[in-house]
């Protein structure tokens, strides 16, 4: 009988580097380069995001600030005087500027939407002769600056209309669509599947009533996004007021008669600054809610063209 040798036990291998920190040299190497690279990025972010907010904290710090610490180099107010906001409301004709900029933009982004979605509706879908030269004259129309037309616009509206110190000479050729609206509108509609408008008019719907049951549901953000952008125009705009509304007080707007304010308080750096934070704070609170829309209708009007 023999005996069977049993084989010693063989001791496993001594754990290399590689094995003791359970990754290789390669992987340490991507994963700090990967550290890196987030922290490069966020820092540019931080440094970015300071570029952009500090201006605004600093107006916010001066508008806090009494008459005598305006006038300073300090940054931090001594006593925090938020009556300066109540001033400010309290000028005369700020309430009156504050109207006639709601009204302005709030009419004028209302005729532009209204009047440029049929206009971009038909050079995106529809098939006509003519219909390249009509979206180059649109073009062509954005590309002309409003001051080489201002001579004889003034003198039409002056002459003719009448309406010279108002903003009416503002508004009213806003319902008649605006280029930049329409390009923005029809390059957005060129994204909309032909097929669901096929399937409407197999339906029975009209050109009308596919537009307003099918094409402006699909377009929300599309038209969301010239919205924001005619409303911003005409709540900054400073131009216009000032050719057609310089000589009535009554029609000024918060762009020009902050313009004035800050003249009759050039020594009130505090006033002006709290003045200029009320001007600004709707159209920072108005794209803070909507920019999710914004964004995306900027986006999309560039996926085909």
């Amino acid at each position: 009988m023999t005996n069977a040798v049993t084989a010693p036990p063989v001791s496993p291998a001594a754990p290399g580097p590689a094995r003791a920190t359970g990754r290789s040299p390669a992987s340490r190497a991507a994963r700090r380069q990967e550290l890196l690279h987030w922290i490069a990025v966020h820092s540019l972010g931080i440094a970015a995001a300071l570029f952009f907010v500090m201006p605004f904290v600093f107006i916010l710090l001066t508008s806090l600030m009494d008459d005598r610490q305006a006038l300073t180099s300090a940054l931090w107010p001594r006593s925090w005087n938020w009556d300066n906001y109540a001033t400010v409301w309290q000028a005369p004709g700020f309430l009156t500027w504050w109207r006639n900029t709601l009204i302005y933009a709030g009419l004028g982004t209302l005729l532009t939407v209204v009047s440029s979605i049929p206009v971009a509706y038909a050079l995106a879908k529809f098939r006509f002769r003519g219909r390249r030269i009509a979206m180059m004259l649109v073009i062509s129309a954005m590309m002309l600056p409003p001051q080489v037309i201002i001579v004889p616009m003034y003198l039409f509206w002056a002459k003719q209309m009448h309406l010279t110190g108002t903003l009416w000479p503002l508004i009213i050729p806003m319902a008649f669509g605006d280029a930049f609206s329409i390009f923005l509108l029809r390059q957005f509609l060129l994204t909309v599947p032909n097929e669901y408008l096929d399937a409407a008019k197999v339906d029975g719907c009209g050109e009308l009533r596919t537009l307003l049951r099918i094409v402006i549901p699909l377009a929300k953000p599309g038209i969301a996004a010239v919205a924001l952008f005619q409303f911003f125009y005409c709540w900054n705009d400073y131009f216009g007021p000032q050719i057609y509304a310089s000589d009535n007080p009554a029609a000024w707007t918060l762009s020009y008669g902050l313009e004035s304010f800050k003249d009759n308080h050039h020594t009130n750096w505090n006033l002006t600054m709290a003045a200029t934070l009320l001007v600004m704070a709707p159209v920072i609170a108005v794209f803070f809610f909507a920019q999710k829309a914004f964004i995306e209708g900027v986006t999309l009007t560039g996926v085909k063209g």
